[in-house]
């Protein structure tokens, strides 16, 4: 394990592969951690990438800096942790690929970072967070869904995730991935990132904050007022849906517009842990996304 300091953050990170490899960061989401990549990395090393693997705020061994320091779960907050990673270790530019939380990251990171990010892979497409939308209902069947997102907007669930976080997060993967059949040791190797001592409050001002019902942190406000502007992902991307991915029913492939550059969509059997269900898939977008930067122009299925 490894520790870059950022500004507000000590984040701890695996690296595998060669140090002079291509750099890719793999973000995690919630409710999980680095542990997703276990496959994805090493396929991926063997392409000759270094691959990162932080853990985002309030997960696993990453730590605040200091008490002071808001522990804020909101999309720009997410999205610079990426950028000051790369600062932290000298980093010019990397493909950024990541799902849930992760793939939110990412994709904050490109829209307002473009000139450190040489490509993107991202579950659920253009995943940026729409605050105004989010005040407003969506189909009931999706609501129903949501209904964690729901309980955290109140007291009762930042206790009920406080107090039974393993069994809330072991049910959301069982919901989020009805064909994956995860055994105790696989959902126990994460669940330890749970414990960390700001796991709550980030989890909790995250959803409160996308359904516009908590402020954000201050230092954010000037990037969730850019982010407000839905800033087009200017650079070559792969985007996944999972087939049987429960919270995007339907796909994201209508996200196209959103990708200015050469851009890609992909639907791939998989819920929504898709780089644990469906490692090579995820892997093979990756290099994809490398070819396009690197050729400067769409590969072929199977030609990288």
């Amino acid at each position: 394990m490894k520790i870059a300091q950022t500004d507000a953050l000590l984040i701890s990170y695996e690296e595998v592969g060669p140090s002079d490899g291509w750099p890719v960061v793999l973000t995690h989401g919630f409710p999980y951690d680095i542990h997703a990549y276990n496959e994805v990395a090493p396929m991926l090393a063997a392409a000759g990438a270094r691959v990162l693997m932080p853990y985002l705020r309030g997960f696993g061994p990453t730590r605040f800096r200091s008490s002071t320091i808001m522990r804020s779960g909101q999309q720009a907050a997410l999205g610079s942790d990426l950028i000051g990673l790369l600062d932290a270790l000298g980093i010019e530019r990397a493909i950024l690929a990541g799902y849930d939380w992760g793939g939110l990251a990412s994709c904050v990171a490109t829209a307002l970072w473009p000139e450190r990010v040489t490509g993107l892979v991202s579950l659920a497409s253009y995943d940026v967070i729409d605050v105004d939308r989010m005040r407003h209902p969506f189909a009931p069947s999706l609501e129903a869904a949501m209904w964690y997102q729901h309980l955290f907007q109140i007291e009762r669930g930042r206790e009920c995730l406080a107090s039974h976080r393993r069994d809330l997060c072991r049910l959301l993967w069982q919901q989020w991935s009805p064909n994956w059949h995860f055994d105790d040791a696989t959902f126990e190797r994460t669940a330890s990132s749970f414990d960390n001592p700001d796991f709550v409050d980030v989890v909790i001002h995250s959803y409160r904050f996308d359904f516009g019902l908590a402020a954000g942190d201050p230092t954010f406000d000037a990037l969730e007022q850019k982010l407000r502007s839905k800033p087009k992902i200017s650079v070559p991307a792969v985007t996944l849906d999972g087939a049987d991915d429960p919270l995007k029913p339907g796909g994201t492939a209508d996200h196209a517009a959103m990708f200015t550059s050469f851009h890609e969509h992909r639907t791939i059997v998989s819920g929504h842990n898709l780089p644990q269900e469906n490692p090579r898939a995820f892997a093979d977008a990756v290099q994809a996304v490398r070819a396009m930067s690197a050729r400067g122009r769409v590969p072929m299925q199977g030609e990288f």
